[in-house]
């Protein structure tokens, strides 16, 4: 099988946009792409992580994202990129879920169609269902019973990227009952890992702000998923085994067994 990285360039993609085993996936939505999209590609709307993350939810998302991918022609052996208008905001957060129903490759294109510059294509495009088979890979979201198991794994680098005040506990959202942060997180501020939205820093400057070695294990996380959905593409730029905990802030603070740290 051919390689594919984590994140993308669209300099990576017009080279190789014509190789058979490359599928492009538009996950901005039907009407979006059907008014001009990459050459190529196809709608690809796969959803958004659960704000809860209790196993029996993402047993059933991983079961539907599954469909979702087979309903669009996605078999698993091909190489699969996605984009979104180029934020990250909502590529970052499908490739996931793309992993969570068990693709084995896929990534995400860095800057979106913002960053394509070329000539769109205009109009639907014909989908061909398939019937394959998903092998889910649960572990592609991290959970809160996950992160609570390993508070004391130094394997794991819990990076918060809410502000000094959230992630100190002076402020927060009121909708939240507990403010804090998890236990042994490190907060590293969101906008010092992007040169601009949707554009990583370089490998080199996101490794030297997260401090740790390319291809540590991390899990970055923030409110509600969002921000930390961002740091989780420059994150995976610079060679981080890198996942996004979608319940977050959000769904931590809601359950007081969990311990908090302020």
């Amino acid at each position: 099988m051919s390689e594919l990285p984590a994140v993308v360039d669209v300099d990576w993609l017009r080279a190789r946009l014509a190789e058979p085993d490359l599928v492009v996936g538009d996950v901005r939505g039907p009407n979006a792409h059907v008014r001009g999209h990459i050459p190529g590609s196809r709608p690809l709307v796969l959803g958004s992580p659960p704000p809860m993350s209790d196993s029996e939810t993402v047993q059933a998302l991983a079961s539907e994202v599954g469909l979702r991918l087979r309903r669009h022609g996605i078999t698993g052996e091909e190489r699969l990129v996605l984009y979104d208008r180029g934020d990250g905001i909502g590529a970052m957060p499908s490739a996931q879920l793309a992993e969570l129903a068990g693709h084995p490759r896929v990534a995400v294109l860095v800057g979106g169609l913002a960053a394509w510059g070329e000539e769109l294509e205009v109009g639907p495009v014909e989908l061909h269902p398939v019937k394959t088979a998903f092998e889910p890979r649960l572990d592609a979201l991290p959970t809160r019973d996950e992160l609570a198991r390993r508070l004391d794994d130094p394997s794991l680098v819990l990076l918060d990227v809410r502000t000094p005040e959230e992630f100190s506990g002076r402020s927060g959202y009121p909708c939240d009952p507990r403010q804090g942060h998890i236990p042994g997180a490190r907060r590293v501020d969101l906008e010092a890992l992007l040169a601009a939205p949707g554009q990583p820093r370089t490998p080199e400057e996101v490794r030297r702000i997260v401090g740790m070695p390319e291809g540590a294990e991390v899990v970055a996380y923030c409110h509600s998923g969002s921000r930390s959905a961002l740091a989780n593409l420059a994150l995976r730029s610079a060679g981080y085994r890198a996942r996004n905990y979608a319940g977050s802030w959000h769904e931590w603070s809601r359950h007081p067994e969990l311990p908090i740290e302020r």
